[in-house]
């Protein structure tokens, strides 16, 4: 490790649990990143035309999304009073629009993994189906709710491991299609997300290990199972996918506002990330609608800074948090992870902008924060959303990014998106709970 401290004198700085900001040296223009992938922006629109396909099906089983044709999709909120209270509190001097990509409210799971988790178990549904002559591409996939099918996906598992929201939607799909699902929960995992998947139906085995651990147990176990399948989040090119679809229905959102993003209209978008599948795709997705438009940066924990700590290395899925002193625990039970995704970081190397790192104690100061200014709810890692916002105009590093960028005079024109990743789904008594959660920093 020494060797790595002197070369990343970054590393120091996370070791004590402080705030950072890292801006990456990796990011090229998009003409140059975006050659050579592995995955493009053909795969991008066979995604988004498989969701299209499943759109009655997806009615039928989840009458919620019937104001949306079936479609699982967020709104994009401008929270103008949260942008004064942030420069109020904070003294920010955030310039430009501030919204909020309301994933928190996705129908079906209330968070972000309903994208990538939901699209992955459909895919795996149409593949079984098509592959016994039981579906044709052509057909109404609302008939994929008639109880011969059903019947048909009873002999077959999912399985997942999970902190929490990706077994939440793993599992509340994958239940109401018919699958025997089993969620492989981390110590980090709260308990309520475990009784609404039980209560789905849904089998939750629980684990005194962190993410990783979970998910190995849950690899191992599927591997004895011929009919199982895993969702594994750490290397799903489907999971990658479904995420990436959000970016071609937020430019429709934003043009619907009538919102430009162009040259002097920069679009900076911050997501709160764990493993990396989510907000890895989302950029993967904005990169390919935007280009060098868009600047993506990443936030996370101070204790969980999974991804941080593989791009500043190099080393991606090769290290750990706790291979730099780290604990892994964070009140952010969503981005409780201690090892990125290899695959993820590699694909985001040349097109992330940077990455900042939260402390709990904030987490829980922005969701009142919110609260008290737009009356929305955040489960408190969706607000680490907002440490971007917040920390950017007072950071060298961002400022040097708008200058190295050519931003620092188009800011004005700016817009800031805030991806909230979960919340709709927390009970009440919980929601109190967090609203009264005071942390030393």
């Amino acid at each position: 490790m020494e060797h790595l401290e002197e070369k990343y004198p970054i590393l120091k700085e996370m070791q004590k649990g402080k705030e950072v900001v890292w801006i990456n040296p990796g990011q090229v223009s998009f003409a140059e990143g975006g050659k050579d992938l592995e995955l493009t922006e053909e795969d991008i629109r066979d995604a988004s035309a498989r969701l299209k396909r499943f759109a009655p099906f997806i009615v039928k089983c989840f009458p919620e999304t019937a104001d949306r044709g079936g479609l699982i999709e967020s709104a994009l909120t401008e929270i103008p009073a949260m942008r004064e209270q942030i420069n109020r509190k904070y003294g920010s001097h955030l310039e430009g629009r501030l919204l909020l990509k309301q994933d928190s409210h996705l129908a079906i799971a209330g968070s972000v993994k309903a994208r990538g988790g939901i699209y992955e178990v459909l895919k795996h549904t149409e593949e079984l189906a098509l592959s016994q002559g039981m579906l044709s591409l052509e057909e109404d996939y609302s008939c994929l709710a008639n109880p011969r099918f059903r019947k048909f996906f009873e002999q077959y598992t999912v399985q997942v491991g999970s902190t929490g929201n990706l077994g939440m939607s793993i599992g509340i799909a994958s239940a109401a299609i018919g699958y025997r699902v089993l969620v492989h929960m981390s110590a980090d995992a709260r308990q309520w997300k475990k009784d609404l998947l039980r209560s789905k139906g849904v089998t939750v085995l629980e684990y005194e290990s962190d993410y990783s651990g979970a998910v190995e147990k849950g690899k191992e176990m599927s591997r004895q199972d011929p009919k199982s399948y895993f969702v594994d989040d750490e290397n799903s090119r489907d999971l990658f996918l479904g995420y990436a679809v959000a970016a071609e229905r937020l430019a429709g959102q934003l043009r619907e506002k009538e919102i430009q993003v162009d040259e002097k209209h920069p679009l900076f978008v911050y997501i709160p990330c764990g493993v990396g599948g989510a907000p890895g795709g989302i950029t993967f997705g904005l990169k390919h609608q935007f280009g060098d438009f868009v600047h993506c940066f990443f936030m996370e924990p101070t204790q969980a800074p999974c991804m941080l700590t593989g791009m500043v290395t190099g080393l991606h899925g090769q290290i750990c948090v706790q291979d730099i002193g780290l604990s892994g625990r964070t009140h952010a039970d969503g981005l409780a992870v201690g090892r990125p995704s290899g695959f993820v970081g590699k694909v985001i190397e040349p097109m992330l902008g940077g990455t900042f790192t939260v402390e709990d104690a904030n987490l829980y100061e922005y969701m009142r924060d919110l609260l008290e200014a737009e009356d929305l709810f955040l489960e408190p890692s969706a607000c680490a959303s907002f440490q971007g916002v917040i920390r950017g105009g007072k950071s060298r590093e961002f400022c040097r990014y708008l200058e190295e960028h050519g931003l620092e005079n188009q800011m004005e024109n700016a817009v800031h998106i805030a991806w909230a990743t979960g919340g709709s789904l927390v009970p009440q008594e919980v929601r109190e709970t967090y609203k009264n959660t005071y942390l030393d920093r």
